[in-house]
């Protein structure tokens, strides 16, 4: 039989009436025939009919064994973290989420459980850092907010030579573009708020792991922690989920199109998209995704963050706000909002400068994106005289990482 590669075709119909939606099993409790004789559901934190669908469901999507959806992203990464004990040492990507850096320096180094990061962009400047306590590589592939690319099969291998567990936020990606247990990776995350849920209404987060016994320590630390989804927010997760395809395929080619457009406009420097044949790692990025994203970020000719937020707050379409994903575009200033727990000195060593403007491009007309984005440029600098030199004047436009 041929295999089954629709989403729809992973979503169940209801065995009991049919309902052609997920029903929402809204409920604390089950009732048992006896003790410990029930219908595989005795808890809702242990587990609930809703959740499993979701957690069935991702497992499919990414090529795992097991799947866990947890209150938010962060729960979900703090359930992977909790795989480790103290004294252990994670080698993590150096252009990291700001609430992954928050929860990896500010909680769990105080408990002996230290962090070294490294540009993962280079898989040889993983395996140099690499030590006899390094228990977990840590990496995004796109990372947040340059997009850089990391070789998840080349740091897969390095990780199994060395007995290490490779975890991956997949995040940007979803596992419609990129399946990260393919190449080699142990566990892989998503902040399911962002492209999974797909309309920002929700809060949630899920873990992917390769096999059973990784699975079943997973299951053990959700039931013992606690930060499990709700079954409402479960059942918005798998109707956004039921569209991903159409999204993910509909953000890349508005996102193209408007990081083409960026490379143009002159008083931007950099622009970092996977999709621009420029971009570092490029070629590793056309392996690994069947789509570049949804995400373009770019630099301003001056590093001047009053200008970059003269521009974040002159767009109409795109909105000023935390997160990304959804079917409205956003946009968003990292050094003040997303990546502002993060030290100056280390946000701007891995790229993350004043100036950097992070766009979440929606599904709104391209064209229309772009003629917003334009006007903003125009609004921001039309009584800014000091930047005109800057900006008026030839500037070598390259959308490589740095």
């Amino acid at each position: 039989m041929q295999e089954q590669t629709s989403i729809l075709n992973y979503i169940p119909v209801d065995e009991l009436t049919g309902s052609i939606a997920v029903p929402i099993y809204q409920t604390s409790t089950f009732v048992q025939d006896a003790p410990g004789v029930h219908k595989g559901f005795d808890y809702a934190r242990s587990n609930n009919p809703t959740r499993k669908v979701l957690e069935d469901l991702i497992a499919k999507l990414e090529n795992g064994t097991n799947g866990y959806a947890f209150a938010s992203g962060l729960a979900a990464i703090d359930a992977v973290v909790k795989l480790l004990k103290a004294g252990d040492e994670i080698v993590a990507v150096d252009d990291i989420y700001g609430g992954a850096f928050r929860l990896f320096t500010h909680i769990y180094e105080k408990f002996g459980i230290t962090v070294k990061y490294t540009d993962s962009t280079d898989a040889q400047n993983v395996a140099d850092a690499i030590s006899d306590k390094t228990a977990l590589i840590w990496i995004e592939s796109p990372t947040n907010p340059t997009l850089k690319i990391s070789d998840i099969r080349a740091i897969a291998k390095t990780a199994k030579q060395h007995g290490i567990l490779l975890c991956v936020d997949n995040t940007f990606a979803s596992p419609v573009s990129q399946k990260p247990i393919d190449f080699g990776a142990d566990i892989v995350v998503h902040s399911a708020t962002k492209y999974i849920s797909g309309h920002s209404d929700l809060i949630a987060g899920l873990v992917v792991t390769a096999t059973q016994e990784l699975g079943d320590k997973i299951k053990f630390i959700q039931n013992a922690s606690g930060a499990i989804l709700g079954p409402f927010d479960s059942w918005l997760a798998i109707r956004g989920i039921e569209t991903l395809s159409l999204r993910i395929r509909q953000h890349a080619e508005n996102a193209q199109k408007i990081a083409e457009y960026l490379v143009e406009e002159k008083l931007v420097k950099s622009v970092y998209y996977p999709g621009l044949k420029t971009h570092k790692n490029h070629e590793i990025a056309k392996s690994q995704q069947k789509y570049f994203g949804g995400v373009v970020t770019f630099d301003l000719v001056v590093d001047d963050k009053d200008l970059a937020i003269k521009i974040v707050t002159a767009t109409k379409l795109f909105k000023l706000a935390e997160s990304l994903g959804g079917v409205k575009s956003l946009l968003c200033l990292p050094c003040e909002m997303t990546h502002k727990s993060i030290p100056a000195e280390k946000r701007y060593q891995s790229g993350v400068t004043d100036s950097l403007i992070r766009l979440s491009v929606g599904l709104e007309d391209a064209d229309d994106l772009i003629a917003d984005l334009k006007q903003a440029f125009e609004s921001a600098t039309a009584t800014a005289t000091e930047f005109v030199p800057a900006w008026k004047t030839n500037v070598e436009v390259t959308s490589e990482v740095i």
